[in-house]
């Protein structure tokens, strides 16, 4: 076989004397030549220690007889961003991630590629950017950071904040949790999207078996980088894409483990993202149909009790896979060369899971602590769930599983927003009362980027009366560490003059879980028969106008000009 390296050697004579230039040798540029594309940078914990990874991955490639070329694509983080019209940005940078990653390896030409990232957007933008190139690759994460004294992790902060505004706790004692959330480098510690999306990637087929969120401080995460620089090298020379890899068998294993493991809600926006790059349809029917009766299992923060290092610990995405293992597709291609079921048994041989029950000896815990079984699940109907009805005929997605079952079912007053900051203010003021349904919208991605509602969930939840009687409703996104009765991805949106848009004070707004319902069933605080309620609605989007756009100029112009639904996925056509 020809190198794609090779070929584009012979096309562009510039090629060899440019990259003796930077330190290559006459024997380097005969070697098969590997795409190493990470987020690291001083941008945030989860892509800070990154290098570490790039430079194992790059010895392993080395050591296989290849040639490594490190490219770096820095991410942001949201938590940094929170709070201001930073958060706007953290959508849409995914793609623009993931159109340097398409920019880098195509205006290059590589054999194979190492994509190595931790976060919220920056390992579903590597999915994007390697579907996009097609090539062989294999995908490495950073892992978890540690949690801190008695076992604190970052999403609780966002609960103190609003226990401290509403002079609950100290500002003495909110700063010692600032000062202590995060001890080391990685991913924040629980289920958040990070976490989950580095669970997706091996879900995926993607990652070498048991490589999802490692401890970053754990030696093991480091030979997993070496491994992996390695294994491209086979996979190029086996000529296996990422097409063979990931196909829709595989999305629906993902989904699956995404049913086990409480997923974040924001993975609705990624994975078909990823899907769309490789010309497969996902809908979010599709999540909903597959949750139905799927095993929730996972005893992880924000849903459950244990900081998300204890995953790894407890045998990690396999022990998952195990478990729901009669609900999975085991003949799907992963990065070993070996099927699902191949890897499976292989682990149970290797002394993968003896390593791990190693580490949960030192906290004095057995596997089902953490990682229930099958039999035993924390719940039977997955987590999340998707709503329809004629305040969201596209879909909007709520994650049943952190919601109080007192808020299954309910009728609720629209108290309705145009922008996160009177929505939360109004929350803490205590404006906001029992039996209220907070409406959030013009917080799409056309809107405003789809920014998190993470401070406002965050005031609801951590409200002992208002987490048990009201809702927020929003065409926005959530944190995947939100907790609470919330409902977002609101589609159509605001911004586009769905019907979230015509929602007026004292409508009543009908949620129901079980049914998979989201409507307006009354006016002014009146139920109305759904003929009524309809023509009222058509009457209000005669008279709506559409409000100036946000952004006229740089990326979120662009981003709010070509992004699609975020029932679709958000990505930009």
């Amino acid at each position: 076989m020809e190198w794609n390296s090779q070929r584009v050697r012979k096309l562009a004579p510039e090629n060899d004397p440019l990259k003796i230039g930077m330190g290559w040798t006459a024997e380097d540029l005969d070697k098969p030549q590997i795409l190493v594309e990470s987020t690291f940078g001083d941008s945030h914990p989860g892509s800070a220690h990154l290098n570490i990874f790039v430079e194992e991955a790059m010895r392993g490639i080395r050591d296989a007889g290849g040639r490594g070329a490190r490219y770096y694509t820095t991410d942001i983080c949201d938590g940094i961003a929170q709070g201001h019209d930073g958060i706007n940005y953290s959508l849409a940078h995914r793609d623009m991630i993931a159109n340097m990653i398409e920019i880098h390896g195509n205006s290059t030409g590589f054999d194979g590629g190492v994509f190595i990232a931790s976060c919220d957007k920056s390992v579903p933008a590597c999915l994007m950017g390697l579907a996009r190139l097609d090539l062989p690759s294999i995908v490495i994460t950073g892992g978890v950071m540690d949690a801190g004294p008695d076992l604190l992790t970052l999403e609780q902060i966002g609960m103190y904040s609003a226990m401290r505004q509403r002079g609950e706790i100290t500002e003495e004692k909110f700063t010692y949790y600032k000062q202590n959330a995060c001890p080391s480098c990685g991913a924040c510690s629980f289920m958040g999207t990070a976490s989950t999306m580095q669970v997706m990637a091996e879900a995926l087929g993607l990652m070498l078996p048991g490589s999802a969120l490692m401890p970053a401080t754990c030696k093991d995460l480091k030979d997993m980088a070496y491994q992996a620089g390695k294994q491209i090298m086979e996979l190029a020379k086996m000529g296996l894409k990422a097409s063979d890899i990931v196909t829709m068998k595989s999305f629906e294993n993902a989904i699956m483990v995404h049913a086990a493991i409480s997923g974040s809600t924001n993975s609705l926006l990624h994975i078909p993202a990823m899907a769309h790059e490789l010309g497969l349809e996902l809908d979010s029917d599709t999540f909903d149909r597959m949750h139905r009766g799927a095993h929730y299992l996972l005893d992880i923060r924000p849903a459950g009790k244990w900081p998300a290092q204890f995953f790894y610990y407890a045998g990690g995405v396999p022990a998952v896979m195990e478990e729901i293992k009669s609900m999975l597709h085991l003949d799907v291609m992963t990065v070993t060369g070996k099927t699902l079921g191949e890897n499976l048994e292989e682990l149970k041989k290797n002394g993968f899971y003896d390593k791990c029950e190693e580490y949960l000896k030192k906290w004095g815990l057995k596997r089902t602590d953490v990682i229930r079984t099958f039999d035993n699940p924390i719940g039977t109907d997955g987590t999340v769930a998707i709503l329809k009805g004629n305040l969201a005929p596209e879909g909007s997605v709520v994650k049943h599983s952190a919601v109080p079952k007192e808020m299954f079912q309910a009728v609720l007053r629209a108290r309705p927003f145009d922008c996160e900051e009177d929505a939360i203010a109004a929350v803490l003021s205590h404006e906001i009362q029992p039996g209220d349904a907070v409406f959030i919208r013009y917080e799409g991605p056309k809107g405003s980027g789809m920014p998190e509602m993470f401070y406002t969930t965050e005031a609801i939840a951590s409200d002992p009366e208002l987490g048990t009687s009201i809702a927020l409703i929003t065409d926005g996104r959530f944190s995947g560490a939100s907790k609470g009765p919330a409902i977002g991805h609101v589609s159509p949106e605001a911004a586009e003059g769905g019907p979230i848009a015509l929602v007026e004070e004292g409508d009543l707004i009908k949620i129901d879980i079980p049914a998979r319902i989201l409507e307006i069933v009354g006016i002014n605080g009146k139920e109305l028969p759904k003929e009524e309620v309809d023509k009222i609605l058509a009457e209000r989007k005669k008279a709506w106008q559409p409000k100036p756009a946000k952004y006229t100029r740089g990326v979120l112009k662009i981003y709010s000009e070509h992004a699609v639904s975020p029932m679709k996925g958000g990505y930009m056509v």
